[in-house]
């Protein structure tokens, strides 16, 4: 009989990170696995699987604090939140030959305290760049079993922690149908994702500010907690440079459908992302793509599969918008080089299963 499996996320909400999860579990369901999900309630509750079991985690909190006083005060109320957590790991990980999964760095402190039999399985969606960071690994090394980061960029500075980390990256459905094209009418950039300050989508506006004959159309949703930013962004975007150009399209339950109708993808994240599905995606269906050069992106845009500029940097943003505005051949042929990237490297009936073996076996 398969061993049971208790999935550790440390935020109830739903991104990138909480879908790569969400169909590991979907296919270790679907084997007769017995899975239980252990996360804060949220959004991420409505989308377990049924017949998953879920048991409540206390709210991870954010990670950023403004003054010190306000750090300690995160600190104390991290370490409330990692005892708590750490007893309800301790107790759902007692059936033997638990296999025990954790999702993201936040909850590595109470998998410390928690000291699972035989270790767990940590599934990298973060690229490691600070010091409070590091210190999560180094104290939580001890309790980790296996690592598997999901792009080079992701298990880089672990293996300089002295990690021994495989990479297994997402995918994405292939093959796909392309892009439409449209010369007659203005040219759209399009940014899908997650709106939050570290998504850099300010940027965006401000570069696009600076092209005007340019459309902007934004796609997703965001947390709660970021709801001030969205409201600025939108002010943003009715100021006289921008007004008019820029549309809001909230969640789209289609994004390769939203793509197709654009002509230039953006991702312009000011910390690093590991591994952004909707890069690959938005190559996939041949989008030319402007990114940070930073994380995932640094690898994917390689060997000019894209143009890849500095982190918060609007008026380097809109240069390289501008030249692929100006160059509709050098737009097809990033556009094919990305599908040909996707076709080669991101296959999901090929990067899916390997995923599975390394993280769920």
């Amino acid at each position: 009989m398969s061993s049971p499996i208790l999935a550790v996320c440390a935020s109830g909400e739903v991104s990138g990170a909480e879908l790569v999860l969400l169909r590991l579990v979907e296919r270790a369901v679907a084997e007769g696995r017995d899975v239980t999900v252990a996360s804060p309630d949220g959004p991420l509750v409505d989308r377990i699987p049924a017949g998953v079991a879920h048991v409540g985690l206390p709210p991870a909190g954010r990670q950023n604090a403004s003054s010190r006083l306000r750090r300690l005060s995160l600190t104390s109320k991290w370490l409330v939140s990692w005892i708590s957590a750490a007893r309800t790991i301790r107790a759902e990980s007692r059936r033997p030959g638990t296999h025990v999964v954790v999702n993201a760095l936040l909850a590595l402190p109470p998998l410390r305290l928690a000291r699972p039999r035989g270790g767990a399985v940590w599934l990298v969606h973060d690229v490691i760049v600070t010091d409070r960071q590091r210190w999560f690994v180094r104290f939580a090394r001890p309790s980790l079993r296996r690592t598997v980061a999901v792009s080079d960029a992701a298990a880089a500075p672990l293996r300089e922690l002295g990690l021994d980390v495989d990479v297994r990256p997402n995918g994405v459905a292939w093959p796909v149908a392309p892009r439409r094209t449209d010369p007659d009418r203005p040219l759209v950039v399009g940014s899908v994702g997650l709106v939050a300050p570290w998504k850099g989508t300010h940027v965006l506006l401000d570069a696009v500010a600076a092209l005007p004959d340019v459309r902007l159309q934004i796609a997703g949703g965001h947390f709660g907690h970021d709801a001030s930013y969205v409201d600025e962004l939108r002010v943003r975007a009715g100021r006289p440079d921008l007004d008019g150009r820029v549309t809001f399209l909230g969640h789209t339950e289609d994004a390769l459908e939203t793509m197709r109708s654009w002509d230039v993808f953006v991702s312009s994240s000011v910390r690093p992302e590991a591994g952004p599905m909707t890069v690959i995606e938005a190559m996939s269906v041949g989008l030319p793509v402007v990114a940070t050069d930073h994380g995932g992106p640094q690898e994917y845009l390689a060997e000019d599969r894209g143009e890849l500029v500095p982190p918060n940097d609007a008026p380097a943003m809109a240069a390289a918008i501008r030249r692929l505005a100006d160059d509709p051949a050098r737009r097809h042929d990033l556009g094919e080089r990305g599908r040909e990237y996707v076709a080669d490297r991101f296959d999901r009936s090929v990067t899916f299963p390997a995923q599975y073996e390394a993280v769920m076996t």
